[in-house]
């Protein structure tokens, strides 16, 4: 049975076939992307998901915003939010907010580094085909540019009440969310496969 390309955009269906590497496909109704030439190199994935994890423990690390009220000054990390939440009734949304803003991007770094390491040497990882299939179930719930969003939202209301000092971890949470947005581009299926296809020659 041939394989089947939905359009990201207009969502019209297209038979797969046999695409080149070299050779970029688009919609035939809309002219979206369809496939892109696969030349990231595999090196540049590792770099960047490296970055990602360091930003990753600076931002939990670090004080996202610390508020200063009649003289009191207090702080909280991205962890301590997720917790507050949870503590005050809303466990619901705490658990949410730890899963989708410190448990899938952290999982998704790790997991390619476990994929992509190995894989530079020729070697393939224990279980990569679930492994990378696991990997991309938890890709959409990675949700740390709704977080920001929200913050930064949250934040410009909050300081009509009180001095707000964004924190290092707030900066390296948007740095994050770039880096998990490169990471994902550079490691699609596509170019995950013809890496793997790549080390057995």
């Amino acid at each position: 049975m041939p394989s089947l390309i939905v359009c990201p955009a207009c969502d019209l269906v297209h038979r797969g076939g046999a695409v080149p590497l070299t050779e970029r496909t688009c919609c035939a109704r809309c002219r979206a992307t369809l496939h892109r030439p696969q030349g990231a190199d595999i090196d540049g994935a590792i770099a960047i998901a490296l970055s990602a994890l360091v930003l990753f423990l600076l931002a939990n690390m670090y004080p996202l915003v610390e508020f200063r009220v009649n003289g009191a000054t207090r702080e909280t990390t991205l962890i301590g939010a997720a917790l507050g939440l949870y503590q005050a009734r809303h466990a619901t949304l705490g658990v949410l907010v730890l899963a989708t803003t410190v448990l899938a991007p952290l999982a998704q770094i790790l997991g390619l580094l476990y994929l992509l390491l190995p894989l530079r040497q020729k070697r393939r990882a224990r279980r990569q085909p679930m492994v990378f299939r696991l990997l991309m179930q938890i890709r959409p719930w990675t949700f740390v540019e709704v977080f920001m969003l929200g913050a930064v939202v949250a934040l410009v209301r909050l300081s009509a009440f009180a001095k707000v000092v964004p924190g290092i971890a707030l900066v390296c949470c948007g740095l994050l969310m770039m880096s998990l947005a490169a990471l994902t581009s550079r490691t699609s299926p596509e170019q995950f496969w013809h890496w793997v296809a790549r080390s057995r020659e």
